[in-house]
């Protein structure tokens, strides 16, 4: 029984040891990583100057064309998240001013996101290589369910959401793999989609009265007198629901309702996310409402 329970002590030691050793590997991957992705860009960045800054999910990744307001001479990039929620938005806001970002105009992509406060597990799992080198990450995940596995067992964070953050990511990151996320200045253009769902129904979804998310962005704006700017955006002709957007309206008054700027299918990849043509009509609409002098 004593060399038994030796033999499990010596286990356990080893085992921490080895996770101990891999979390420490692959966090200083991760803190070298700047061509990926937006996050690590983010994270691993030194202080930048934007006059324009777009937050949101992929309703604002495909759908505002940054280069679009370069041509205009507005230094702007496209921090939308494909599948990420307010959570995600909020914790890049933060991080950009943790870094010492100088932000003219912050631009968010408020609407469906409006009816929940959890985190995009996807999405969010992408910050976690950095909770233990960023004040503003930790906290922003501390009263997370999971925090205390995820900050305080080494490698745990690695091995659960392996997917996103695990060996693959690691090894691309490692021999400097490009993605096409930081393309066309992080806008992510899309085509017309032959047999695409052209259809959705939203009657169930209700704004949340006071998201948190939400509520932290535009504070944070007013903080650093940042000109905040919350837009709704276009949805397809065949969605049932659509008081949802006259709900939001309600519940958040200073949201510019655009949804119906853009509406004919033809303009659509999906439903929910118009084609490049669309997104161009949509950002010069946007461009024009509030970037150039009447």
């Amino acid at each position: 029984m004593k060399k038994f329970l030796i033999y499990t002590v010596i286990i356990l030691v080893i085992t921490v040891f080895v996770a101990v050793i891999l979390d420490g590997l692959y966090t200083v991957v991760f803190m070298q990583s700047k061509n990926r992705g937006k996050v690590e860009t983010v994270v691993n960045s030194k202080a930048k100057k934007y006059d324009v800054v777009i937050l949101g999910s992929s309703r604002a990744n495909n759908h505002f064309v940054a280069q679009m307001f370069e041509d205009k001479g507005l230094k702007a990039f496209n921090y939308g998240m494909s599948g990420g929620h307010l959570f995600e938005a909020s914790l890049m806001l933060k991080l950009m001013l943790e870094r010492k970002y100088e932000i003219k105009n912050v631009i968010l992509e408020a609407d469906l996101n409006l009816s929940g406060e959890k985190q995009a597990e996807g999405i969010s799992a992408l910050f976690l290589p950095y909770i233990h080198n960023s004040e503003t990450i930790r906290k922003h995940f501390e009263n997370e369910e999971d925090f205390n596995e995820l900050y305080y067992i080494p490698f745990y964070r690695y091995i659960k959401y392996d997917g996103k953050i695990g060996f693959r990511e690691v090894f691309f990151t490692t021999i400097h793999k490009k993605t096409s996320m930081l393309d066309n200045l992080g806008y992510y253009p899309l085509l017309k989609t032959k047999g695409a769902n052209m259809k959705n129904n939203i009657v169930n979804l209700n704004p949340l009265p006071h998201n948190k998310y939400y509520e932290e962005i535009k504070n944070i704006c007013k903080a650093n007198n940042i000109n905040f700017i919350a837009v709704m955006t276009p949805m397809c002709e065949n969605v049932k629901g659509m008081n949802y957007f006259d709900k939001v309206k309600k519940a958040y008054p200073e949201i510019l309702n655009y949804e119906n700027v853009v509406v004919e299918d033809k303009y659509f990849s999906s439903c929910g996310h118009m084609n490049d043509t669309g997104a161009k009509l949509f950002t010069a609409r946007i461009i024009n409402d509030f970037f150039v002098k009447k």
